[in-house]
């Protein structure tokens, strides 16, 4: 980054030149999209996102060639892993939720105060003084937040990944064709789950390889233990909840039948546009 430039800045310009790029290849109007990854769709278009892992990658550990592997990436929002797997050789398919009504609400929680909230956390990264921030309905903030962004990257891409819409909480093998997978990829899922255990008790049974987990962990106590984060008041969280740590995580994924559970790295970056840095484990447990 230019260090006479702010993070701000520099993602307002990511966002002006993809907005840019976007209508010279004729690919219409894509301002009303926000991008969760960052993602190179070729042509030199890169989608200006919260995210950018493209420099970290080689901390997941992920194999360098996935021929001939079954991928399940958990919670696929714009896609960015997905079509990472799916460079790599693997056949994949992206879970998404159905619709926002299939968030996990706090108990008393209603789905358009979710989708307020939501709706407030992606206009604080917008640019500032382009427009009044819209009123989304829970349908249009679905489009804009997860499938628009996914379909138009899967097209510019010409990629074959396949979406399954399902709850973390639902997902079978008969819902995903009857499949077992060599490789799970789960990314900051478990934070936006009021019951992370009964979450990873739905995916270790689908798994017959490696479960690939990265999220924020605390780092403390020293006991296996579950930090709770969503606050008081209902109006104030960021649709989180739990914060297993890292003792915790690893017991319970022994508990699910995984044999080993190892830290392999950290997923470490400069969340965008706020500058906040991020860093979290990536753990591997595998049967």
């Amino acid at each position: 980054m230019n260090p006479a430039k702010t993070v701000a800045q520099e993602y307002t310009e990511q966002v002006e030149q993809f907005e840019q790029r976007a209508a010279r290849l004729g690919l219409g109007d894509v301002r009303g999209y926000f991008w969760y990854h960052t993602i190179d769709l070729g042509d030199g278009l890169v989608t200006p996102g919260m995210y950018d892992y493209r420099a970290t990658l080689a901390a997941f550990c992920f194999p360098e060639t996935m021929r001939g592997m079954k991928v399940l990436d958990i919670g696929s929002a714009t896609g960015f892993f997905a079509f990472e797997f799916e460079r790599r050789g693997a056949r994949v398919i992206s879970v998404e939720l159905p619709s926002l009504d299939s968030l996990d609400r706090f108990p008393g929680q209603t789905t358009e105060q979710v989708v307020g909230k939501i709706g407030r956390m992606i206009e604080s990264c917008r640019r500032e003084g382009i427009a009044p921030a819209p009123s989304y309905s829970a349908a249009e903030l679905y489009v804009a937040l997860l499938e628009g962004p996914f379909q138009f990257s899967k097209r510019r891409l010409h990629s074959k990944v396949e979406r399954c819409y399902s709850t973390v909480y639902e997902l079978t093998s008969e819902k995903l064709g009857g499949a077992e997978f060599d490789f799970i990829f789960v990314g900051d899922v478990l934070v936006h789950t009021l019951y992370p255990l009964r979450a990873l008790a739905a995916l270790a049974p689908l798994c017959e390889g490696t479960l690939v987990l990265s999220q924020l962990m605390p780092e403390n106590p020293a006991e296996a233990a579950m930090l709770y984060v969503g606050g008081e008041n209902p109006t104030e969280d960021e649709v989180s909840w739990w914060l297993p740590n890292k003792q915790c995580m690893e017991q319970m994924l022994k508990k699910l039948g995984f044999q080993t559970v190892i830290e392999v790295g950290r997923n470490t970056g400069i969340l965008r546009p706020s500058g906040h840095p991020f860093d979290r484990a990536i753990l591997h447990a595998t049967k």
